[in-house]
């Protein structure tokens, strides 16, 4: 077994003597365990996952489900870039999920803001789609829809071939449709890529890169 264990361990005894789990001689990729525990992903704040090492290509089209969590106003959800202006982003900005798309010719963007007095930064599950079928983008959140126009209706395609950045990014990777530097602090779980009759869903277990992310569980309040 060459993988960590998703769990909690607490009280372990060696030769009758109880170890100390507060005070570590040292620690990497352990995080509290939580009085109440949900399923999800916990993103600290402080970092991001990296998944598809190899590039993700996002081409024409692609549909990209997930649900978030979070008291944060500011946040990467997530990002695919490439070495030229063609990337799509996905962010928390000023308490409004926001969705970038360029295919080449410009930046187009689909901006959902919570009316009313509700916020998208409370705390609750809030259910999110982004679509982008060509050069049309829109943007689901909780079964409501943005659409936006695009005026470069002859550029389709997005021609990504960098990993898929979730929850932030490192600081030497550029990202050409994202605008917030922050980490998203919270929790996210059903992250799904769809490309016509392919969904894959994505493990954040399985990132090649995880830093301050801990899968497989949430707290179930916000600490």
């Amino acid at each position: 077994v060459t993988h960590s264990i998703p769990a909690c361990i607490g009280s372990m005894t060696i030769n009758s003597k109880q170890l100390d789990n507060e005070s570590p001689v040292s620690i990497f990729a352990v995080n509290k365990c939580y009085v109440t525990v949900q399923e999800g992903t916990f993103f600290d704040g402080s970092g991001f996952a990296a998944l598809v090492r190899e590039g993700y290509k996002v081409r024409s089209d692609v549909n990209i489900t997930l649900e978030f969590r979070t008291t944060a106003v500011h946040g990467v959800l997530l990002g695919v870039s490439s070495a030229k202006v063609d990337a799509i982003g996905l962010e928390i900005v000023n308490g409004k999920v926001v969705f970038h798309v360029n295919n080449g010719a410009g930046r187009i963007t689909a901006t959902y803001e919570q009316r009313g007095t509700n916020s998208l930064c409370d705390g609750k599950w809030h259910k999110l789609q982004a679509n982008k079928s060509k050069h049309r983008i829109s943007l689901i959140i909780d079964g409501n829809l943005v659409q936006t126009d695009n005026p470069y209706i002859q550029s389709t395609s997005a021609d990504t071939n960098n990993p898929i950045y979730v929850g932030g990014y490192p600081a030497d990777v550029k990202q050409n449709c994202l605008t917030s530097k922050s980490s998203f602090h919270g929790c996210l779980r059903n992250l799904v890529l769809t490309k016509g009759q392919q969904a894959e869903l994505f493990d954040f277990s399985r990132a090649f890169d995880l830093r301050g992310v801990f899968p497989h569980s949430c707290p179930g309040a916000e600490h």
